[in-house]
């Protein structure tokens, strides 16, 4: 477990340190705050025009009005940040011809592929972390349903996992961060339209579909059927990298 939590450090400062870690905070930063800022005004312009109307206005949870719209702008942000962070993870190391020395040392695959993951993944929870302070700062006027923005971001942080881990397995295919980020994001953005073919929710188009599984939280609910299915996909796409990387070792 050292040795994971060594290797995800090591990832974590590299995104840190590095313009590209910084540009995508910076754009998700930026991007968040207008989705807010968007919501919030059009919030206010609702809750202006029925204020003569106590029963209507009663209707405007904000909970069920702005959050849970905030929540699923951000979904869309993290279909791009995840690969975008994690593109880097396996593919700048075998771009560098570093990677010989993490297989040359008493570290096995799955340890890199998890290090890598979970360096990346910290830094995509920071990142969701960072836009907390919009639906607190409700707080000086009326706080949200708190259960509802714990499962909300409960749902953003497995999804956060979701595409990272995705990411992860695309880097380990390529040594090019750009083609290794078009791949995930086609990969993630397929898993997220895919529910589009079939709508039942009891076709398998639904049951794989990535916006189906994040519906629910973003509306406070969380469900097993939810935490199974990431868990599931975010379990195959790592051994899967673990898989390539074992592979490395013999070329």
């Amino acid at each position: 477990m050292s040795v994971v939590l060594a290797i995800a450090l090591r990832e974590l400062r590299a995104l840190l340190r590095t313009p590209t870690g910084w540009l995508v905070l910076t754009g998700f930063q930026l991007a968040a705050g207008l989705f807010w800022l968007a919501l919030l005004d059009a919030y206010v312009v609702r809750s202006r025009d029925r204020i003569f109307d106590p029963y209507t206005a009663a209707q405007l949870d904000l909970t069920d009005h702005l959050v849970a719209p905030f929540f699923g702008n951000l979904t869309v942000l993290l279909l791009v940040v995840g690969p975008a962070v994690a593109m880097r993870s396996l593919a700048e190391e075998r771009r560098q011809e570093t990677i010989e020395l993490l297989l040359a040392s008493p570290v096995s695959g799955a340890e890199i592929v998890a290090g890598k993951f979970l360096g990346a993944w910290a830094f995509v929870l920071g990142a969701v972390a960072t836009t907390a302070w919009m639906p607190l700062s409700l707080g000086l006027w009326r706080l949200p349903d708190p259960g509802a923005l714990a499962a909300g971001y409960l749902a953003l942080a497995l999804l956060g996992a979701a595409v990272t881990a995705i990411g992860v397995l695309a880097s380990a295919f390529t040594d090019a961060q750009l083609v290794a980020l078009v791949l995930a994001f086609a990969a993630t953005l397929a898993l997220w339209i895919v529910g589009w073919v079939d709508p039942d929710p009891t076709s398998l188009a639904s049951r794989l579909s990535l916006s189906r599984h994040v519906q629910d939280g973003l509306r406070g609910a969380v469900r097993l059927s939810d935490l199974a299915y990431f868990g599931a996909l975010v379990g195959w796409c790592l051994l899967a990298a673990w898989q390539r990387v074992a592979a490395w070792r013999y070329l």
